[in-house]
């Protein structure tokens, strides 16, 4: 009997933890990973395969061997040090993309840079992509998809010969246990188009990631079960204006066709803490080769200057998501030299928006009165709210006030990780920030509220 009751005890307090996670036993709180994630604000997504040096498309061409793949200067210092120059935080290695081919010396086939003549052979992208983050302050990341492999025939998640579908997934599993035993802790792993369905599989590769990777924050991953992060329907960095950190479902797009609702979007109300990640290739999407993700030669045209970077910094971070940028690696191993400009130059003037704050006040309150310096005249808002307890903030204004009257500078929705705001610059001696809404009214944290005078 006592056994019984300690087993019961155990299914309860089983039954109340996935509650918490899941919302339902009080409060969606996010847990210290993802808002060490969230801080990070800006990472990378490194790109480079097979098409680098053959253009070609998977899904129709033959596919061309691993000899194909020739890097004659291949740096992942060089790509870390890019990175780090445009302010990101964490970087993701595309390890593994549509065309099956593994940048890694995988034990599961022969279609990988082990059966190619960079370094005869005997090297490893993934296990010098890590050395460089570790080098460089970057947490690092990996992407291998699960659904698509040219290699073995397999196409969002069909294969041809459904009767291999088994020996497919002994391959996937085998994959992700090289990628998540041999490389030390991860910090985000990336599920582009979802993991498996749970009926062909995705079920055991959740219990390996679990198990292998418990720590690292998952880009469309179950929610129910770890720590997520969600796509915001499109790879242009473009948040919805009221994207919240809650959602109801995680998301599972590939990301080939574009979309709205509540699941990209989030809900005050949602089940789960997902915040958004908002990705863009650094090149133009629809004039680049393969959507700017994959180098092609004579396209240094297509590169987004750093001004349109910053405009999507501030419909991604500015809306309370992280932004994910592309990182195009060429035939030689490197980022190319005007990329390296093109993305230093986005964090110069990243780094220039926060240079000239002019006022700053946070705490726990509905109201904040500040003063500026008298004829300084602000016209940038940065605004935080402290989610250790929650996004309890539903609407927020800011005020300025000329000697007579209040005047209306800036209303919006919610604020989240942060929300960055241009506004009309005036002749105001003070300002005042107004939250507006909160959850069951109480009074909310703001972990920063800043004025700044950007150019």
């Amino acid at each position: 009997m006592k056994a019984k009751n300690v087993f019961l005890c155990g299914l309860l307090a089983l039954a109340a933890a996935a509650a918490d996670k899941a919302g339902t036993g009080g409060a969606v709180l996010p847990t210290a990973r993802q808002l060490a994630w969230a801080d990070c604000e800006i990472g990378v997504i490194i790109h480079q395969d097979l098409q680098t040096y053959r253009p070609f498309d998977w899904r129709k061409d033959p596919l061309p061997g691993p000899e194909t793949f020739a890097p004659t200067a291949l740096d992942t210092d060089q790509w870390i040090r890019t990175a780090k120059a445009a302010g990101a935080k964490y970087a993701v290695l595309v390890a593994k993309h549509g065309t099956g081919f593994s940048l890694w010396p995988t034990k599961a086939h022969g279609y990988s840079v082990a059966h190619s003549p960079w370094k005869d052979g005997k090297g490893d992208i993934v296990s010098d992509f890590i050395a460089s983050c570790r080098k460089y302050g970057v947490k690092p990341g990996l992407y291998a998809s699960t659904g698509c492999n040219g290699y073995l025939g397999v196409d969002d998640n069909t294969i041809r010969d459904e009767k291999r579908w088994k020996e497919y997934l002994g391959v996937v599993k085998t994959q992700l246990t090289e990628l998540w035993s041999n490389y030390g802790e991860l910090f985000e792993i990336w599920f582009d188009g979802g993991n498996l369905p749970a009926a062909k599989g995705g079920r055991e590769i959740e219990d390996l990631l679990v198990k292998l990777q418990p720590n690292a924050i998952v880009f469309q991953g179950n929610p129910a079960r770890m720590d997520c992060v969600r796509w915001i329907g499109n790879e242009r960095a473009r948040a919805p204006e009221t994207c919240w950190n809650r959602t109801e479902a995680g998301t599972s797009s590939d990301g080939v066709t574009e979309t709205t609702g509540s699941r990209y979007a989030g809900s005050f109300d949602g089940r789960y803490w997902c915040p958004g990640e908002a990705d863009i290739a650094n090149r133009d999407q629809c004039s680049a080769y393969l959507g700017g993700w994959i180098w092609h030669a004579d396209e240094d045209a297509t590169l987004y200057p750093p001004e349109e970077l910053l405009d999507r910094y501030f419909t991604s971070v500015g809306r309370g998501c992280n932004m994910l940028i592309g990182m195009a690696i060429d035939n030689r191993g490197l980022v190319p030299e005007a990329d390296v400009r093109q993305f230093t130059r986005f964090g110069e003037l990243v780094r220039a928006l926060y240079t000239n704050k002019v006022a700053s006040v946070s705490g726990k309150a509905k109201v904040f009165e500040f003063p500026v310096p008298k004829g300084v005249r602000p016209n940038l808002l940065s605004v935080q709210e402290d989610l250790t307890r929650g996004e309890l903030l539903r609407s927020f204004a800011l005020h300025g006030f000329d000697g007579k009257a209040w005047h209306t500078l800036v209303h919006e929705t919610n604020m989240g990780h942060r929300r960055l705001v241009r506004f009309r610059p005036g002749a105001y001696e003070k300002y005042r920030l107004l939250c507006w809404d909160t959850r069951d009214e109480v009074e909310p944290t703001i972990r920063d509220c800043s004025l700044y005078v950007a150019d």
